[in-house]
């Protein structure tokens, strides 16, 4: 794939379709792409976290432990980050994130992603709104959880 191609990948990202295109070119040009074949692990719960993932082709499941086993708690598609939570708060992995099928990544390393956010305060909001919204999805899974365990 050609950079401007990788460029125009990029402009479909919420996350990033209003920064100019000669910063999503420099973008494409320090990320690093890797393809995870299906059932490859992405990274671990507990990892120390050093880079958030682009997903730019494919699928992959988030998984928790739990006292039960493993939990696929949502499954992640094309144009979708993950991984940012522990370079953000500076924490452990929070979930696994396994390839679902054939999968390809921009890897963003913490540094770069960093960067990012301090040149382009609007990527920060994008990654709040997205937060805000995981945090939300979780809340009701959790309030449905709790609901049936009562009733």
């Amino acid at each position: 794939m050609s950079l401007q191609q990788e460029v125009e990948l990029l402009r479909n990202i919420p996350l990033f379709a209003k920064i100019e295109p000669s910063k999503l070119k420099l973008l494409a040009f320090t990320s690093q792409r890797l393809t995870f074949a299906a059932g490859d692990v992405v990274f671990e719960q507990g990892d120390v976290g050093d880079a958030a993932y682009i997903i730019i082709g494919g699928e992959a499941d988030v998984i928790i432990d739990t006292p039960g086993g493993p939990l696929v708690v949502a499954t992640l598609k094309q144009n979708e980050i993950v991984g940012e939570i522990a370079i953000l708060c500076d924490v452990p992995r929070t979930a696994t994130v396994r390839a679902k099928v054939q999968m390809t990544t921009l890897r963003i390393s913490k540094e770069l992603f960093f960067n990012l956010v301090v040149e382009f305060p609007e990527i920060a909001v994008e990654i709040m709104r997205e937060l805000a919204h995981r945090l939300e999805q979780t809340t009701a899974r959790l309030r449905e959880t709790v609901a049936k365990s009562q009733s």
